[in-house]
């Protein structure tokens, strides 16, 4: 098995990291998938992803939980972009779902206060009041109460860190995959907020008013169709894992556990990353280093 001797990029991101929790399962995995949908922070809105469920004895409420996270890009108002953005996916994703609340898991002296923006969705009957030993907002709903603490933690990060896979199938590519975000899921602070990811993207496009559009070069689809076609003999799949973490080295480790999950799977037949010559992320991860 060839690992390509190449980078991928990694660029500065700002995040939050919650604990949602729920009276079931159903209803967590709802609310947990529902708000981490749609990874888009390429278009200047937000991205998240599962960090890990977690236990009644590692909750607040003595519920079932779960850690998320919410990214933006780091530049600018990233803090004001992260508010609105995340206040969004609690509305809409988490809020919305019977029985669900919503905690802390940041430690940071950079908060946002959610009672504007989330709070005020009981339409001025909600209340703050101290549960489970913290501040939280109560929103009085038609199927009982939405508790979200009222400050939540931020903190910048780093995302974009990648790890391809020369596949010989899309039935291999998909298996492989999936080993590498299961491997990826016991590495504490990383997310993969694309899951497996089929498409890929460049930074040129012919069709700027879209956004990123495919990595043609790349595209088993397209060899023998286009001249710079740089797919190599038998692949037929790729798929990419993207990854976000609060560290560089959590990223690492999360590369080097996704590697090392799928060393000798049928196949698997290449290594590679995904990078743009330094026009996106300004630091590095060389895949022979890790």
């Amino acid at each position: 098995m060839e690992v390509e001797d190449t980078f991928c990029e990694v660029f500065d991101g700002r995040f939050v990291r919650l604990i949602v929790t729920a009276s079931d399962f159903k209803r967590l995995k709802r609310a947990v998938y529902s708000s981490t949908a749609l990874p888009s922070t390429v278009f200047g809105e937000a991205e998240g992803g599962l960090e890990r469920w977690l236990g009644t004895d590692e909750t607040p409420d003595g519920r079932k939980g779960a850690i998320i996270q919410i990214w933006v890009n780091d530049k600018g108002d990233s803090k004001e972009v992260l508010e609105f953005e995340l206040s969004k996916r609690i509305r809409q994703g988490i809020l919305v779902v019977p029985t669900t609340s919503i905690f802390n898991a940041l430690e940071s002296e950079l908060t946002i206060d959610i009672w504007d923006r989330v709070g005020h969705c009981g339409d001025g009957y909600e209340w703050e009041e101290e549960r489970f030993g913290r501040n939280v907002i109560n929103i009085p709903l038609m199927m009982g109460e939405f508790l979200i603490e009222r400050n939540l933690g931020v903190k910048n990060g780093f995302m974009g860190g990648n790890v391809w896979f020369y596949c010989d199938s899309i039935e291999h590519a998909i298996e492989i995959g999936d080993r590498a975000v299961s491997a990826i899921e016991d590495v504490e602070g990383a997310i993969t907020p694309f899951d497996i990811c089929s498409a890929g993207s460049k930074v040129e496009t012919n069709y700027p008013e879209i956004g990123p559009t495919t990595n043609h070069p790349y595209c088993p689809t397209l060899r023998g169709k286009i001249s710079d076609v740089k797919v190599p003999d038998g692949v037929r799949s790729i798929p990419e894992i993207v990854i976000n973490a609060r560290t560089i080295e959590e990223i690492k480790i999360a590369m080097r556990e996704a590697i090392k999950a799928v060393d000798s799977m049928d196949g698997l037949l290449g290594i590679s990353a995904g990078n743009y010559g330094g026009k996106l992320g300004s630091h590095r991860i060389y895949l022979r280093a890790l």
